[in-house]
């Protein structure tokens, strides 16, 4: 918990603090999908990062702005280099829950989608990527063992191992506050912006970190 508050709070507090006394034009900051209605702190310290960037874009120059991805294939962490190391062994490969899904989108989309952000950003949006459809996690599997040139619970076994604390059955795209107001962009919505207090926030954040680091 420490690491992600340090990571996902302070030093998104840090670099948004040199951007405003810089005067940089803009700041994007890259969010996920599971800062909605978060059960993880992974989630929960993004989340809080957002608001961050949320109440500083009211009393700075600086154009802050945030975008939320859902899983971008193939980076760090994703679960299809995870399933190819597992099928290279022959197996299992482990998926969470049959009902499981998510969003997906390619590098190349990610990147693109972030930098077209970051262009037409005006200050305090919350952009939500379009990614299509979500994807079942098991269909995935199947896909990839077939693809690997095996067939599924016969060469190589899918083995559901449940979920792990935190750990949604599908992840959220919009807070019930946020409501999508307008497409910017093809693939680019906004979130309405939620009416925060900047002092608040920041009491919030150091009450946070002096509970964590000065214990």
């Amino acid at each position: 918990m420490r690491k992600a508050v340090n990571n996902n709070v302070v030093g998104t507090l840090n670099v948004v603090r040199c951007a405003d006394e810089y005067r940089t034009k803009s700041f994007v900051l890259v969010s996920l999908d599971k800062v909605v209605n978060p059960t993880s702190v992974m989630g929960a310290t993004k989340r809080i990062a957002e608001m961050i960037i949320q109440t500083m874009d009211k009393r700075s120059q600086t154009e802050f702005v945030a975008v939320r991805f859902g899983n971008v294939l193939g980076s760090s962490g994703s679960v299809i280099p995870l399933f190819q190391k597992q099928i290279a062994q022959g197996g299992p490969v482990t998926v969470t829950d049959p009902q499981m899904i998510r969003y997906f989108m390619t590098i190349q989309e990610a990147v693109r989608l972030l930098i077209k952000a970051g262009a037409i950003a005006q200050g305090g949006e919350i952009f939500i990527l379009d990614m299509g459809k979500p994807v079942k996690i098991v269909d995935l599997a199947i896909d990839l063992i077939r693809l690997s040139g095996f067939e599924p619970d016969v060469n190589i076994e899918i083995d559901y191992v449940g979920l792990r604390p935190g750990e949604k059955l599908f992840d959220e795209l919009l807070l019930d506050e946020e409501n999508v107001l307008q497409k910017t962009h093809e693939k680019i919505f906004v979130g309405k912006q939620i009416d925060l207090d900047y002092e608040k926030v920041m009491s919030d954040v150091r009450s946070l970190n002096g509970q964590l680091f000065d214990t």
